[in-house]
């Protein structure tokens, strides 16, 4: 993959959506610089540019639900990308459920879908 030939943002990153392999679900979207997205290219294992922390950061590194990259999707405008991957562990969200996306606007209110596979208390807390 030529690196440069993505269209990286103001703050030199491309949004991701990632994408479990065999059922299509979206687990998450985050945001890769060139480092992350290079040694995800080099590792096989998802790593993302954690904004709140200011890093690069290998997806699972603190809970071990890491994601394993079975192919790469780049959308039109090359500004994007899709990773199917192989969640291993589990849970893709630092909430502790499989997908980020476990809310569904129900009218005027969010509800829950699926079960928290994990405590975050538990994980990042301590």
């Amino acid at each position: 993959m030529d690196l440069d030939s993505l269209k990286w943002d103001d703050n030199g990153l491309v949004a991701v959506v990632f994408q479990d392999e065999d059922t299509g679900e979206v687990l998450t979207l985050a945001y890769m610089n060139r480092e992350a997205l290079q040694r995800t290219l080099d590792t096989g294992k998802v790593h993302v540019f954690r904004r709140s922390h200011g890093r690069v950061m290998m997806k699972g590194e603190t809970s071990g639900n890491y994601q394993l990259v079975k192919e790469i999707l780049v959308d039109c405008d090359a500004d994007a990308l899709v990773m199917k991957i192989e969640q291993i562990g589990g849970a893709a969200c630092h909430e502790g459920y499989r997908s980020c996306f476990y809310r569904r606007l129900a009218g005027d209110e969010f509800e829950v879908l699926g079960e928290r596979l994990f405590d975050p208390k538990e994980v990042y807390d301590s």
